[in-house]
């Protein structure tokens, strides 16, 4: 029986001791916690500020640096980036504060890890991303441009953080990736005010050619006056199979597509009209098939017959 009480005794010895080491932890952090305490309030006032100034620099970059760009997607993403970067600096800060060197090291090291395991997984995306950023800030093309690129033409609706979306002729919304504009070359018709004209015609082999040059030259001029250095060229460009044909080239106010049809439509009216009040022949392909005739021989023959028979 003596032995039974023992055994209770100690067991009541080792609860009483783990409760009892329990509690002086529990005091020492108790006792941490109100000396930390003023740096707590500390670094909590400071990651408010923080979060208060990324605000106010958010919008200060997104009014003010960025004002001439036009996309708003793209000022909507720089401002919460700007505004993420400043509340990140603020709460390094504030684990600095707090003596958290250890936390802020690891913090580090898997928002490192964590980067480049999205990096690796949008990598497509963030390139398109950064390709809109690019394409934000590239004085050569914005909105309501007028643009060739990766094989589709129109004008260009909206610049996103994805794509370029381009308004073709037929109506119809192209979405093309901000990667293949910067990767790829492409045409802006917008960024020069007049651009040079090119018509293509022929006349025949009888015309005077120095006459029909001038009767060109003449007929194009009354309507589209030339400025400064520029000037109406005619050059002839080969003998062809039933004319002897020729470029002409001009220069006039053209931002899109539709300007350069509209400017040949009317030179090619001009010259037509031209060349009929003059007697200026332009000919049709004229083809001459020869058929040669074939000689038949008729040939008789003798086919022997056997006298036995």
């Amino acid at each position: 029986m003596l032995i039974l009480f023992q055994d209770q005794n100690t067991d009541n010895n080792v609860v009483t001791g783990g409760f009892s080491k329990l509690w002086d932890k529990l005091e020492g952090w108790v006792q941490d916690f109100i000396l930390k305490l003023p740096n707590l309030l500390l670094a909590i006032v400071l990651f408010i500020i923080f979060w208060i100034l990324g605000k106010y620099v958010s919008k200060l970059f997104t009014n003010v640096i960025m004002k001439h760009v036009k996309q708003q997607s793209i000022k909507v993403m720089v401002g919460k980036l700007v505004f993420a970067v400043t509340v990140l600096i603020g709460f390094f800060f504030a684990l600095g504060v707090l003596d958290l060197d250890k936390v802020l090291t690891s913090v580090l090291a898997g928002a490192g890890v964590v980067a480049l395991a999205i990096g690796l997984a949008l990598q497509g995306t963030l390139n398109n991303t950064f390709s809109g950023v690019i394409l934000s800030f590239l004085p050569r093309i914005q909105l309501g441009d007028w643009v060739e690129t990766n094989g589709f033409a129109g004008f260009v609706e909206d610049i996103n953080l994805r794509s370029i979306i381009v308004r073709e002729n037929d109506n119809n919304l192209v979405m093309i990736p901000n990667a293949s504009i910067i990767e790829n070359p492409f045409k802006n018709f917008s960024q020069t005010p007049r651009s040079r004209i090119f018509v293509n015609c022929g006349v025949g082999y009888e015309s005077d050619l120095e006459k029909v040059k001038q009767v060109t030259i003449d007929a194009v001029k009354n309507i589209f006056p030339q400025e400064g250095n520029e000037a109406i060229e005619l050059f002839y460009t080969e003998f062809g199979d039933s004319s002897i044909n020729y470029v002409l080239r001009f220069w006039t106010p053209a931002l899109k597509q539709k300007d350069i049809s509209e400017a040949r439509n009317m030179a090619i009216m001009a010259i037509k009209k031209a060349y009929d009040a003059e007697d200026i022949n332009i000919p049709f392909p004229i083809r001459t098939l020869d058929f040669a005739k074939n000689k038949f021989r008729s040939e008789t023959l003798t086919i022997a017959q056997d006298p036995q028979e």
